[in-house]
């Protein structure tokens, strides 16, 4: 609890310096840090805010007003684009309203799937989705090429008007929502009643802390992470998931995988069917995985260094002692991918030779091109988030998943909603959305580092991340590389992605699958609708830009793994497999303590 003389000391003048008897103020003062009232201030403002700066959508929309006010030219265009979608509406109407069949002034956009039911094509609703669909196309033309208009500022305003404009969709509103009138005239209201009995339970359930309903069917080392192995290393941060074999003979070079701690690792294993862990360790590799510790309060001040220390280098030093003679195959997924680089990076500095190869998933290591959530990372939105992660040691992912949700509102937001509350319907809960509700969080320190460091700043890109001191470079990693990126990407856009051609001075061989941040990674064999296109480019070849890329580079129908394995196991030998040293038994068997810990 902070009381007034937490505040005191910061609140207070600088003491000035003594001259001659007199105070003279110094000609130069060391600039202040945020006062702990203002950082608790800004602490309980993000619990209403959901954790967003009101001060950087201010400072958005006021730079849209002032621009667009001395932008005659573009308020007139605003005006003749207001009066002509009034007239093509009234057109429209009074077609509709004479009985005959006519095309729809505007269509939705290709991926908005919230007016596709035949319903909405019957008087009046046919109506007042075209209307909407006319004054969502007017906001966008209103809050985009406007001179002089930062593009933060011009994204963010585009953006947020978005939102509002999702907010009052007439999908959300059962008076405006034909399919919701139907449902409740057939059902008898039964629909609105069993949403409202799924409000209750879903608001009991957040209230308590307590996870989605559904997900008590998915639970670690029982329905999903059930791929036999063994802790064999445990630190203060993570333990080390050693899998057992299940072929006669296994491939020489051990596999290693870290994973992001902003999520748990079981993603790469959930269902046997679709583990990515089994696929592999039934193929005769021989797999790590480090499973990071849920952080709290009391790991506030561990830092990206700390991840690297005892996370990777770590699982690394083991790895190496259970194979002293060969080299590792390293992958990272999502932020355990970027702090891969980050260590290929140092180690090739150090002239250690520990990889033969290194595979990212869904990772950036270049965030110039990192898509709508830089629209949440800018100086002042991290100011407040570092004050909520301040006040309370940590992020939550709740915090974080409310971002992600947001750049697509309509699909996980509103149109849940309406099916849950309004038309009664419960999605059926699957196991990688059992996994998305198994939140983590991470220390204020680390996430701090890294959304200033590398999202804001770019540092690793530009050379100017430090390992103890010393800068690293992408370029001196020399180890063959494989990247993924998927299609539908929101965390971790494909061309952002693809920007690591710019940056190595290996040969990169670039796979880009359907699909999303998740759904695209866990694409086992006889997934249906799954496609990819890859290719390798040779250490020396010129630079292929990602439109011409995707253009030239033929699609394959399938999953990705196999042709992923196929890369890895090239030129590799064979050896027998051995069971996992006995003397490790004094520590648990997979998935571990770690990721059961909430």
């Amino acid at each position: 609890m902070w009381s007034f003389f937490d505040y005191l000391p910061a609140t207070l003048p600088r003491r000035p310096e003594m001259q001659h008897g007199e105070a003279v103020e110094s000609p130069e003062e060391e600039a202040e840090s945020p006062t702990p009232a203002d950082r608790m201030f800004h602490a309980v403002m993000g619990k209403f805010t959901g954790g967003f700066s009101p001060g950087s959508l201010i400072i958005a929309w006021a730079d849209w007003m002032i621009h667009l006010s001395h932008s005659p030219g573009k308020q007139q265009l605003l005006i003749q684009k207001a009066l002509r979608k009034s007239v093509r509406l009234s057109l429209y109407v009074g077609r509709t309203l004479a009985g005959g069949d006519c095309a729809p002034c505007i269509q939705p956009l290709i991926q908005d799937r919230r007016f596709r039911a035949p319903q909405w094509q019957h008087w009046p609703y046919c109506v007042i989705y075209q209307n909407f669909l006319l004054q969502q196309q007017w906001w966008h033309n209103a809050t985009t090429g406007i001179g002089g208009l930062s593009q933060h500022h011009e994204e963010l305003t585009s953006f947020s008007a978005r939102q509002l404009l999702d907010m009052i969709s007439p999908v959300n509103f059962v008076a405006s929502n034909p399919e919701v009138l139907d449902a409740t005239l057939s059902e008898y209201g039964q629909n609105l009643l069993r949403g409202a009995h799924y409000l209750i339970e879903d608001w009991e359930r957040t209230l308590g802390g307590h996870a989605p309903a559904g997900t008590e069917k998915f639970r670690p080392g029982h329905e999903v992470a059930i791929t036999p192995g063994r802790v064999v290393l445990r630190n203060h941060l993570m333990e080390l998931i050693q899998y057992a074999p299940q072929t006669d003979e296994v491939f020489s070079q051990p596999l290693l995988i870290a994973p992001a701690w902003i999520m748990k690792y079981y993603i790469l294993d959930l269902s046997p069917a679709n583990s990515l862990v089994n696929y592999l360790v039934k193929r005769g590799h021989t797999v790590y995985m480090i499973s990071w510790r849920n952080p709290g309060t009391e790991d506030r001040e561990l830092g990206m260094d700390d991840y690297m220390e005892s996370g990777v280098l770590a699982a690394i030093e083991h790895v190496k002692q259970q194979a002293p003679e060969e080299k590792i195959n390293a992958v990272g997924y999502c932020l355990g991918g970027t702090l891969l680089a980050i260590v290929a990076a140092w180690l090739a500095q150090a002239k250690q030779e520990d990889f033969s190869s290194m595979t990212l998933l869904a990772a950036q290591t270049d965030f110039t091109e990192a898509g709508e959530l830089r629209l949440f990372i800018d100086d002042s939105q991290l100011d407040y988030l570092d004050d909520i992660m301040w006040n309370q040691g940590y992020l939550d992912n709740r915090q974080m998943a409310g971002a992600f949700q947001l750049l697509r509102s309509h699909d996980l937001i509103w149109s849940r909603m309406v099916h849950h509350y309004l038309l009664g319907q419960r999605e059926t809960m699957t196991d990688l959305m059992a996994w998305n509700a198994d939140a983590t969080r991470m220390p204020y320190r680390m996430q701090s580092e890294y959304l200033r460091q590398l999202f804001l700043n770019n540092d690793l890109t530009a050379g100017r991340y430090k390992v103890k001191a010393q800068p690293v470079a992408l370029s001196d990693i020399r180890v063959p590389s494989f990247v993924v990126a998927t299609e539908t990407d929101h965390v971790a856009p494909w061309r952002s992605v693809y920007k690591i051609n710019l940056s190595m001075s290996s040969d990169v061989t670039f796979l880009l699958t359907s699909g999303g941040h998740n759904a695209g990674i866990v694409s086992e064999p006889g997934h249906p609708r799954r496609h990819y296109r890859i290719s390798t480019g040779l250490r020396g070849q010129n630079y292929i830009d990602p439109e011409r890329w995707i253009q030239i580079t033929p699609e394959q129908i399938g999953s990705w793994w196999p042709a992923w394995c196929e890369w890895l196991e090239h030129d590799q030998s064979k050896r027998p497999s051995v069971a996992i040293n006995a003397v490790l038994n004094l520590l648990p068997a997979a998935p571990g303590d770690y990721v059961l810990k909430k």
